[in-house]
């Protein structure tokens, strides 16, 4: 399957435009598809951008399964107007990029995926009430500790919630990460990958196969 040409766009955020990529796989796009996605980027102030190598890599996983995507820059990086917010008005960016997602698919179930920074901020958006029910929620090295005093102050999200987390990660401790998880009624999955670091450098075709098992499993 050829990759879906990049559709770019900007949408009303609230702290100004912003920037947008959707992806349709689909070859028809005269019906509704069952499921569309929204991606999460790393930390903004820390070179995270929606065009990371493991945002795309979700974004691209979740294509092969006929799933359209949405990607998008948070406020303050690449064509997003406004600051960064320290990851409470970015949670509000996440929102706006689902709201565009339920006005151009509204019958679509929503599925949620997030890298890192972006990984806290897709759990803290599926359980606002704005965002509607998440069907799925895959989150990929998230710093769940940095954004959550303890894991009872998470709301879990009531469907399939994948964690992807390297053993190897030098930047979130992949100790800190299975504790979190846990001790997270209900627990979600959690895939360890050995020797895996942060930035999954060789192992992306890994991560890739992890999502595709468990999405194809939760829907068996």
């Amino acid at each position: 399957m050829s990759p879906p040409r990049p559709e770019k766009l900007h949408t009303a955020g609230p702290a100004g435009r912003l920037q947008v990529v959707i992806e349709d796989p689909r070859e028809s796009r005269d019906v509704q598809p069952t499921a569309f996605a929204v991606v999460c980027h790393p930390h903004p102030l820390h070179g995270g951008t929606m065009d990371n190598k493991v945002v795309t890599t979700l974004a691209r996983t979740f294509q092969e399964l006929g799933v359209p995507t949405i990607r998008f820059n948070f406020r303050g990086v690449g064509e997003s107007e406004g600051t960064h917010d320290e990851g409470r008005g970015e949670v509000d960016d996440a929102l706006a990029a689902i709201a565009l997602g339920r006005a151009r698919w509204p019958s679509a179930a929503l599925w949620l995926g997030g890298f890192s920074f972006g990984g806290r901020i897709a759990l803290a958006a599926s359980s606002r009430p704005e965002a509607g029910h998440v069907s799925r929620l895959v989150t990929v090295a998230p710093a769940f500790t940095r954004f959550h005093a303890s894991p009872a102050e998470v709301r879990a999200p009531g469907c399939p919630w994948l964690v992807v987390q390297g053993d190897a990660d030098e930047v979130i401790p992949a100790a800190e990460v299975a504790d979190f998880a846990a001790r997270i009624s209900p627990r979600p999955e959690l895939v360890l990958m050995p020797g895996v670091g942060h930035f999954f450098h060789g192992h992306l075709n890994d991560l890739r196969d992890a999502v595709l098992v468990h999405i194809r499993s939760a829907a068996a």
